[in-house]
């Protein structure tokens, strides 16, 4: 009867991740596949995101219940224009992110939604009328009257409140009887002027006292001025003024340029896995390339259901997730191994690798858990999407890797075809193999020293040639410019330098026909388009000033510091809690040696990031939180090993018993890296430089892990636990 089970299982299995693979490419019918449905961010796609921050002295309930009418706002003034799936949140107490997917322009997006936008009707004295708060509706409709030289315009129909269709009437009137005098020469006595801040957007004639809640504006419109109008008058007013504390604009072409490089990247870095597995596995390797395929599509139609936002780090986070899936299956695969080495038949083998294994893959994967959560609730923007994908990667692995491959691997032990010792890739029974171990505990002295000495060199390196800080950590300005051609960098300074800004430039482009420029001065949306058109008509004159401006950004100084604040608190917060969940789960010198070992791979990154002077960004603080969740991942693989030989090697010494716990933990160690290294390479050599600016970090963290974890770690807990238990009494 179990058997049975698990065959129907078995089978499910392989049914839903063939054809779940067929529906997710081709899609079914009229419905989609994966490609037509899931979110895609604005660095795939193009658009505009614009953070700002109310400006406002407002806290607690009174502060939360005003930023929710804000959204409110938002949301109805940017769904009136018709944008694609605009994505609104609230991040942090007084700040609000505003993404507009297919929106071009930075300076028309923050008018659009209103950067302080305090909409208002006054009279041409100056006295207002109505505020936005007293309109309930305006729209657009065809004009219906008589007048034959506005027959087949449109006019804008508002509706007022109560209160505001009395302030009306009562201003008409006054307009009418001639009591408003106007105090700008620009405008008419008999004209109602309707502001946006402090900017006119319309200033209608005054022919009739307007009474009761409805009224209209006649101008000639054609149907996308009054439509623009109308939207404009129905987003009402925002309860507070917003600052622009950060922007990015990334063109169209550029971002699906990007996002066809990296969805190539990581279809290359899953089937290198895919084939890793295979040939270091055979049988088991077939399995965990199915249960990875599966594990892919869960987690990429989890994201749909989620209405999660695929962001290019979001790859970068897909696929380190698919290497740490890997690394689960390794984990299992060489418990079984070695159960075989020992004799035991393959159903035995298997059955026990996977009760042996399973403790330490909860206990490496809530780890990882932990900096991906504190990842998420520090991170902003792209970053978040990079942990959102890995949280339910690292969930949905402890199904694939786990309960799925463990039914298909039963299955297939159980059958006199597949059951055989060969096609589990081991060579024969017949007792377990002796290896011998090399002294690590006795050359860790070594190993600390040479780390040392490379820290040293990188911060030194770094410190005297300053670290190359972006603007995330400083503020400013950034923006990537597609010239056309190639010109030189002093031809882009001159004009900079006429213009009153110091910036520093580089090339871009396959044969250099972009630049980058980053300057620590922040521009807002109408300082950066000036600036863009001087350039454009300096130094590329006649090119579309539509595909000028490829990239934009702002970052201001709160933000930059911010980053950093959150940078520290994330890797503290995450330290301290790993601390805990070692400390209880194995015991508190243990985790001692895990923090310390984690604090060295952080300021390995730190001097690797000054030793070849790579930019200090979003993606780095990402990096190194993944890089300490990799590293505690792989530390506690063996300290599991150690704490299982703890039982069963009393006789031994400890340094003999962590040098066997090492030796025997070094394949399993290896081969996760080289598999999750293998997925990474090719973000960094195939795709665009946001994806790379993630997957570098990631892959000198999995190097920098894995030999701390070898070589730091467990000296680390060897040295802690002599000092603990050193002789009270010295020998005479």
């Amino acid at each position: 009867m179990r058997s049975l089970i698990k065959r129907i299982l078995a089978v499910a299995l392989i049914v839903i991740t063939v054809t779940g693979s067929i529906f997710s490419i081709k899609g079914l019918g009229d419905r989609e596949g994966i490609a037509g449905r899931m979110r895609l961010g604005l660095d795939m796609v193009g658009g505009v995101s614009v953070l700002m921050e109310a400006q406002t002295d407002l806290t607690g309930s009174e502060l939360t219940a005003m930023m929710e009418q804000v959204r409110a706002v938002m949301d109805n003034r940017v769904n009136e224009f018709g944008l694609s799936e605009p994505v609104i949140t609230l991040e942090g107490a007084a700040r609000i992110r505003v993404d507009l997917p297919g929106a071009q322009n930075a300076a028309a997006a923050i008018e659009m939604i209103g950067q302080t936008a305090q909409l208002s009707f006054r009279t041409a004295d100056g006295e207002v009328v109505v505020t936005g708060s007293n309109v309930r509706n305006a729209s657009s409709q065809p004009y219906s009257g008589y007048e034959s030289q506005l027959i087949g315009t449109y006019t804008v129909a508002m509706e007022f409140d109560s209160e505001g269709a009395a302030s009306f009437e009562a201003a008409t009137r006054a307009i009418l009887a001639g009591k408003i005098h106007s105090s700008d020469e620009r405008y008419q006595a008999n004209q109602i002027l309707i502001y946006l801040d402090d900017r006119v957007i319309s200033e209608p004639s005054v022919k009739t006292v307007i009474t009761g809640t409805k009224s209209e504006i006649t101008g000639r419109f054609d149907a996308e001025e009054a439509a623009a109008l109308a939207a404009l008058i129905r987003g009402g007013s925002l309860p507070v003024p917003l600052l622009e504390i950060q922007t990015e604009v990334i063109g169209p072409t550029l971002g699906l340029d990007a996002a066809r490089s990296s969805v190539i990247a990581g279809a290359a870095g899953i089937a290198l896995i895919l084939i890793l597995m295979l040939a270091a596995y055979r049988m088991m390797g077939l399995v965990a390339d199915v249960c990875l395929i599966l594990y892919v599509l869960i987690v990429l139609w989890a994201m749909i259901g989620l209405k999660a936002v695929l962001t290019l780090p979001g790859i970068a986070g897909l696929i380190l997730s698919v290497g740490m899936a890997v690394d689960s299956n390794v984990l299992i695969f060489s418990r079984i191994r070695e159960e075989l080495a020992h004799g035991k038949s393959v159903r035995v083998a298997v059955q026990s690798g996977y009760k042996r294994a399973m403790s330490t893959i909860i206990d490496s994967q809530v780890t990882t858990v932990i900096a991906a959560v504190l990842l998420y609730q520090f991170g902003t923007g792209s970053v978040r999407g990079f942990a959102t994908t890995l949280l339910i990667g690292i969930i949905a692995s402890l199904f694939t890797a786990v309960a799925a491959s463990q039914v298909l691997l039963e299955l297939l032990a159980e059958s006199r075809l597949t059951g055989r010792t060969k096609a589990f890739g081991h060579a024969g029974t017949g007792g377990a193999q002796t290896k011998k171990s090399f002294g690590w505990i006795e050359h860790r002295r070594y190993f600390y020293a040479f780390s040392v000495l490379l820290i040293a060199v990188g911060l030194i390196v770094g410190g005297i040639r300053g670290f190359n800080k972006g603007i995330d950590f400083t503020g400013g300005t950034m923006m990537q410019l597609n010239i056309g051609r190639e010109i030189s960098v002093s031809q882009a300074e001159n004009v900079l330098s006429g213009y009153g800004i110091d910036a520093d430039i580089q090339h871009a482009g396959a044969e250099n026909e972009k630049i980058i420029i980053k300057t620590t001065r922040v521009l807002d949306s109408a300082e950066r388009e000036a600036l863009a058109d001087h350039l454009r008509q300096s130094i590329a004159p006649g090119t579309d000033a539509a595909t000028f401006v490829e990239q934009e950004g702002l970052i201001g100084p709160a933000v930059g510091a911010q980053l950093k604040t959150n940078a520290i608190k994330s890797i503290l917060f995450a330290s301290l809690a790993m601390l805990a969940y070692i400390a209880v789960r194995f015991e508190w010198k243990f985790g001692i040696a895990a923090i310390l070992a984690l604090l060295h791979d952080a300021l390995m990154l730190w001097a690797f990031y000054g030793l070849f002077h790579i930019q200090l960004n979003s993606p780095f603080i990402a990096g190194l939180l993944i890089v300490i969740g990799y590293s505690i991942n792989d530390t506690i693989v063996i300290f599991d090993r150690i704490r299982e030989n703890l039982v069963y090697m009393k006789k031994s010494k400890l340094e003999e018993l962590i040098d066997t716990s090492i030796t025997q933990s070094l394949g399993r160690s290896m081969m996760t890296s080289l598999t999750t290294a293998l997925a990474i390479l090719p973000l960094v050599l195939l795709s665009g430089s946001a994806v790379r600016a993630f997957a570098l970090p990631l892959i000198a963290g999995v190097a920098f892990g894995t030999i701390s974890s070898i070589t730091i770690a467990s000296g680390l807990y060897f040295t802690i636990y002599s000092l603990v238990h050193k002789p009270k009494y010295r020998k005479i």
